[in-house]
């Protein structure tokens, strides 16, 4: 055996060796992936593939708002504006918004019957792959136990650590988290103003940007330093530094979110500030070993940052990449209110097939009771939703686009939120197929029950499609059930049974050679 020429290193080298190599491995692992800008951000996955094979996630609107139940989860906001129906409500129920203010509703707010356990049961039945709370809504209380604000749900209200419970309770079943913030509108940015410059009139217009109006004689202009700290009557620094970006580093760093999603009004934080939570975010994940999600509206952060979010509305075309839209399961507000219309189910799963179908996810928002029930109309849909998906999940979860979207007569209006009442309108039939694809097989999900005989899938004409495929076998998902089929240039010709089919959606499954 050759010696080394090299003589052995006496212990004390080794030893100071081991630690130096030690040191460097803790100094790289503490070192930031990504800088404060969007170059360096852009380097990180956007749509990472356990997002795009989610496709189905539940968040809701629960909080002191859900105390009044009236008008909308935006009553903190017009119950101080003269003139307004919830006002009108507020006066004849509580009293002069000068004498009750919305801070006099968190000890109502006591989720006295909230159970994370039943909530996440009920989620995994729906079919849900994420979930999770608004974290934050505009009102500037805080849906966990907080060290920023004392306006938090550990220590008012429930006095619970609502968010923690929930993270909890969803990891346990393998459910990812996400958290939802819309809480850049909470700053006051017209507390300088004096309310004479103004004017009386139309407040609800003059104070646009900003949740809370500043109105002399309002709590909302108390120089109380804790109601400050509610309605957003801070210095916009400390206010940045401790309400937007502490308060979304607390929830990084406390419950390690899978997603983060913003509102609106993200545009309103200073660019700085939205690239320095992005990299704190993915450095954060980074020493996790997470690959996580940031959701955005508008153009607020770019899209090799972010994916993109379309409020109450969604594409009308099939997309590249992968994006989101959050609807609820009402026809009305986002929170809980009194007469709440709940949507039929089957409406809600064909805009969940028509979404992912676009190369899109679903955020389906649920209106919880004050009291920390969930209403059973609400239940209901949910466990439709989830039976379907228990059946022919297949065509859905871990698929990807086919190279068009689908076919039919129902055509989706071009612009988003700006058109959600024509997108609340839309009724699909029969006759619109959505197609998904995975693996050998092509998903062809009709929104509704077609009659027995031949349909022809068009989108299979020798004329439309980008290549020519080879068909082997034509079966109803989620059955054995083989289907009679032909292949010509007009598309595929498929025989439907005169069988008893499913009522919300039907599924075919295509298997090429």
């Amino acid at each position: 055996m050759k010696k080394s020429s090299n003589p052995p290193l006496p212990a004390g080298s080794i030893l100071f060796l081991l630690v130096a190599i030690t040191l460097a491995g803790c100094a790289d692992h503490n070192k930031s992936v990504y800088t404060e800008d969007w170059e360096s951000l852009a380097r990180h996955n956007e749509q990472p593939d356990w997002f795009q094979n989610a496709k189905f996630g539940i968040y809701f609107h629960w909080g002191v708002y859900s105390v009044p139940a009236f008008a909308s989860e935006w009553y903190p906001r017009l119950m101080f504006i003269e003139g307004h129906i919830a006002q009108k409500h507020h006066l004849e129920k509580y009293g002069h918004p000068s004498e009750f203010g919305y801070h006099d509703f968190v000890p109502m707010f006591k989720a006295e019957h909230f159970n994370p356990e039943e909530w996440a049961d009920l989620f995994v039945k729906a079919g849900a792959r994420f979930a999770g709370p608004v974290a934050e809504h505009h009102d500037g209380f805080s849906m966990w136990a907080s060290k920023q604000t004392p306006w938090n749900a550990g220590d008012k209200g429930p006095k619970r650590d609502i968010t923690g419970e929930l993270a909890k309770a969803f990891r346990a079943r393998d459910l990812k988290l996400i958290t939802t913030f819309h809480h850049a509108r909470n700053l006051q940015r017209y507390r300088d103003r004096v309310e004479e410059e103004l004017g009386i009139e139309n407040k609800l217009h003059q104070f646009g940007k900003s949740h809370y109006p500043f109105i002399e004689g309002f709590p909302t202009t108390s120089d109380d330093p804790e109601l400050a700290q509610l309605y957003g009557n801070l210095p916009e620094q400390q206010w940045l530094d401790q309400m937007w970006f502490g308060k979304l580093k607390e929830v990084v760093d406390k419950y390690q979110p899978d997603i983060v999603w913003f509102d609106s009004w993200l545009d309103e934080i200073p660019e700085s500030y939205r690239k320095k939570f992005c990299a704190y975010f993915l450095n954060q994940a980074a020493k996790w070993g997470k690959e996580v999600v940031i959701v955005r509206k508008q153009d607020d952060l770019p899209l090799d940052v972010s994916v993109d979010d379309l409020e109450k509305s969604r594409k009308n075309r099939l997309e590249e990449k992968s994006w989101m839209t959050d609807e609820t399961v009402s026809t009305g507000s986002w929170c809980y209110t009194e007469n709440l219309k709940i949507k039929p189910a089957n409406d809600v799963l064909h805009v969940l097939i028509d979404i992912v179908s676009k190369n899109g996810v679903l955020l389906l928002n649920i209106s919880p009771k004050a009291d920390g029930t969930i209403p059973q109309d609400q239940k209901d849909v949910l466990l439709a939703i989830g039976d379907w998906l228990g059946k022919y999940g297949e065509a859905i979860y871990s698929t990807r686009p086919w190279y068009t979207f689908g076919e039919g007569p129902t055509k989706e209006p071009e612009g988003h939120f700006k058109y959600h009442q024509e997108f609340l309108k839309i009724k699909y039939t029969e006759k619109d197929i959505r197609y998904t694809t995975k693996g050998n097989a092509i998903y062809a999900s009709f929104l509704g029950t077609p009659a027995a005989g031949t349909v022809t899938l068009k989108s299979f004409a020798a004329g439309q499609m980008p290549e020519k495929i080879n068909v082997g076998k034509v079966t109803l998902a989620g059955a054995d059930t083989e289907l009679d089929f032909e292949l010509d240039d007009s598309g595929l010709n498929v025989t439907i049974p005169a069988a008893e089919l499913d009522k919300m959606a039907v599924v075919l499954k295509i298997e090429k050679k």
